[in-house]
């Protein structure tokens, strides 16, 4: 198959969105398919809007050699009108979504949140099918384009065309199940601070201030904190969150990191005995790369991290406004070990359950091999 990727910026950009394209590209090319990578610059959502009216944009892709074009529904701001066009003016190639989560899913000022969601509801109904990194996103993007979605256990995607395919975290260096019980053995037997990790990009969706302002009401004896993200994509939020550290005394207890290497986000996970991250996630693939270490995870109740972690059995599922009650797991966690090691285990039976990379890619590829046909 030939194939289009339309994405904003680069490939390589760290989130857990293009990794999950980066890991399909890949796939598709090994698979002996030519990927074609289509990139518009990042810039203000007002002018990704503008771009539905490029007579540029509509040249190169109307003349792109594909016989699909896939299109990362991050970029619907430039689409939601463009894809009409194309359909009616251009070649009649499917247009195929790839869904991590919904921009209207997240929170934004109630002035603007009517804006985004008619924006991208107007692209939902551009494509002929779409790619979900969930059951959650699935739903999300049936709810937004007004449309009734079966129970979850129904497989029939009807009237949404498209696969479900999860994201995977076996693209680090994950140690077997020998190591990981000898991790889980020591986190267990050691009687130090509880060592909490966590992991994203230093944004507001990914909800580190909420982490931050429970911990605070835990006694610093009891706890250290790890930071493990780009603090670049929002420097105005990080800058706030260096600043709510200072303003509780914290600069003993949060260490902050920035990016790193796969090879040293495998060594945090490691030492770490917990991940938290309270984010809105369509998904949450460091959910999954945190299981992998036999780490509990605490996530969200809102968003797709209900279809990783059980709540109670691997980790814990908590509203990340709710300070006192994150508090109180973070407590009951730190002076109890052998459930965190109860935890770790159930943590790495659900990562040893679920689809591969490979696995995912490939129920993907025969998808597409039904939208060229």
């Amino acid at each position: 198959m030939r194939i289009g990727l339309l994405i904003y910026g680069s490939l390589d950009t760290l989130s857990g969105g293009y990794l999950y394209d980066r890991k399909l590209v890949e796939h598709l090319r090994q698979a002996g398919d030519a990927v074609e990578i289509v990139s518009l610059p990042w810039r203000s959502y007002p002018a990704h809007l503008a771009d539905n009216l490029s007579l540029r944009l509509y040249r190169r892709l109307r003349d792109l050699p594909v016989d699909i074009l896939l299109q990362d529904e991050l970029n619907h701001p430039s689409l939601a009108l463009f894809n009409r066009r194309l359909q009616r003016h251009g070649p009649r190639y499917p247009l195929i979504s790839i869904v991590h989560h919904l921009r209207s899913s997240e929170q934004h000022p109630r002035r603007l949140l009517p804006l985004y969601r008619a924006v991208e509801r107007a692209y939902l109904r551009t494509v002929d099918g779409f790619i979900f990194n969930s059951w959650t996103t699935r739903q999300a993007v049936a709810g937004l384009r007004g449309e009734r979605e079966e129970e979850r256990g129904e497989r029939d995607l009807a009237p949404l065309g498209g696969v479900i395919a999860y994201p995977a975290a076996d693209h680090l260096a994950v140690p077997d199940e020998r190591a990981v019980e000898e991790l889980i053995g020591a986190r267990s037997s050691d009687a130090g601070p509880l060592r909490i990790l966590f992991v994203g990009n230093l944004i507001a969706r990914k909800g580190l201030h909420h982490l931050i302002a429970a911990l605070s009401r835990v006694p610093t004896a009891d706890w250290l904190l790890d930071v493990v993200g780009d603090e670049a994509v929002d420097s105005a939020y990080a800058a706030a969150v260096r600043r709510q550290v200072g303003a509780a005394g914290l600069e003993g207890n949060i260490r902050l990191h920035g990016r790193v290497s796969d090879g040293e986000l495998a060594r945090r996970y490691r030492a770490a005995h917990l991940l938290a991250v309270l984010s809105y996630e369509g998904f949450g693939i460091v959910y999954l790369e945190a299981m992998a270490f036999g780490l509990p995870v605490l996530a969200s109740v809102h968003g797709g991290a209900g279809e990783i972690v059980d709540s109670g059995v691997n980790g814990f599922l908590v509203e990340p406004v709710d300070a006192d009650g994150i508090a109180a797991h973070l407590s009951a966690l730190a002076g109890d070990r052998a459930r965190l090691a109860d935890l770790g285990r159930n943590a790495r039976r659900r990562y040893a359950s679920h689809p591969r990379w490979a696995d995912s890619a490939a129920a993907i590829r025969a998808y597409l091999e039904t939208c060229v046909q």
